[in-house]
């Protein structure tokens, strides 16, 4: 694990599970329909047992770009936070688009005070943003609210999980 302080804050890149992360939420990279499905979602969706689907269901679908939050069900985490990445498409939207997942992602946190966040990286599997052209993740200048964490490029990495934590 490596770990960058930066203000209050901490950012924990950490490989691993992001189905067995001890934080307060997880970040889900949904779909659109917030349905089981492969990769992330799938995951998140068999560890977290059938009533996440249940409760993504009444939810009504998540745009892409914006957040939606959910119980963690059969989860060690109280949170699930969906947000839908963009499909790759060589324009402009797509780093916008890949950002808004993040800072929306992170006002829902701060919305619920939840005070640490797991995220995967968003938008590098079926989607393929190339990661030259990955958004650089919030920082302080976002719009977030100050309780919000500042966050680097490192986010976009394939490999990690990430795991910001609020300051206290």
């Amino acid at each position: 694990m490596k770990e960058i302080v930066i203000h209050k804050s901490r950012l924990q890149f950490v490989v691993g599970d992001i189905t067995a992360q001890d934080t307060d939420a997880v970040v889900n990279a949904a779909n659109s329909r917030l349905a089981p499905g492969g990769g992330v979602a799938g995951a998140i969706h068999r560890a977290a047992g059938p009533g996440l689907w249940d409760e993504c269901k009444a939810l009504g679908g998540c745009p892409t770009g914006e957040a939606r939050i959910s119980g963690g069900h059969d989860l060690p985490n109280r949170y699930v936070i969906h947000t839908v990445g963009p499909v790759y498409s060589g324009t402009r939207s797509d780093a916008v688009l890949l950002k808004a997942c993040y800072v929306n992602s992170l006002r829902l946190a701060d919305k619920f005070h939840i005070r640490s966040v797991s995220f995967p990286a968003l938008s590098t599997a079926y989607s393929a943003i190339p990661s030259k052209t990955r958004s650089p993740c919030p920082s302080p200048r976002s719009g977030i609210t100050s309780r919000a964490i500042p966050l680097s490029r490192p986010c976009g990495w394939s490999s990690m999980t990430m795991r910001p934590t609020l300051p206290t």
